[in-house]
């Protein structure tokens, strides 16, 4: 008749494996709920009306992911770059210019996608906007850099992550910019073609439910192994 007759080592080695799978799953399921949220956050913010920018300049923390409508001009002189955006498999750069709002400060507007042989503004000229212009767009949080992220270069206008006081600071803006927010312009072609605008992404990736899955079922088989391997005939 089997038994069940543990082993020291065996069992230090397998349980904290065990316990890490099930943890591992379990944060993905914590994952799984937080991207969720995220997604939902941004389909019922683009999905509300849009607001004018006078009604929500001072609560603008309130609207994100929801839609504005802003009059000004664009300064294109102080025109940024955001380094490593793709559109459709193909490498270029967001744009990133301060936008002076009618009678209310500066915001910076990511007003979308170049390809890299469109990097200068002469090469896209019809695209420069000149005088006052509504612009509709999308109010997002700032970036935060993560592990691998390069080092911003703004001797260069070049940006590797929207860190949106120091780009104010490096236009020359920093006293009457918005800095907690930025703008993400809408799908309104531009003249020339050039940026795209509209690059707003609602569908994130989010594979944390297989994820979960994999490491309960990991955990699972562990421990049936373990539990097998311990199965010895009685003495």
């Amino acid at each position: 008749m089997l038994g069940f007759r543990p082993r020291l080592w065996p069992t230090l080695m397998t349980l904290p494996a065990v316990l890490l799978m099930l943890g591992l799953g379990t944060w993905q399921l914590e994952r799984l709920a937080w991207k969720q949220n995220l997604i939902a956050e941004r389909t019922s913010g683009l999905a509300a009306p849009v607001a004018l920018w006078p009604d929500v300049r001072d609560r603008l923390a309130d609207q994100l992911w929801k839609r504005v409508r802003v009059e000004g001009e664009f300064l294109h002189g102080q025109e940024m770059l955001l380094a490593a955006r793709s559109l459709n498999g193909n490498l270029g750069y967001h744009l990133v210019t301060p936008f002076r709002v009618s009678g209310d400060g500066v915001v910076l507007v990511d007003r979308g996608w170049v390809p890299l042989d469109r990097r200068e503004p002469a090469q896209r000229a019809e695209g420069q906007t000149a005088g006052e212009i509504g612009l509709t767009a999308v109010v997002r949080p700032g970036h935060r850099a993560g592990w691998f992220t390069p080092d911003n270069h703004p001797a260069d206008r070049l940006w590797y992550w929207l860190d949106l006081p120091a780009m104010a600071a490096a236009a020359g803006l920093a006293q009457e910019a918005v800095t907690d927010v930025y703008l993400e312009a809408d799908a309104t072609a531009n003249p020339g073609g050039f940026p795209i605008g509209g690059q707003t992404r609602i569908n994130l990736p989010n594979d944390h439910l297989q994820y979960a899955i994999t490491w309960y079922a990991l955990a699972v088989a562990l421990a049936v192994i373990y539990i097998a391997w311990h199965r010895r005939p009685n003495p």
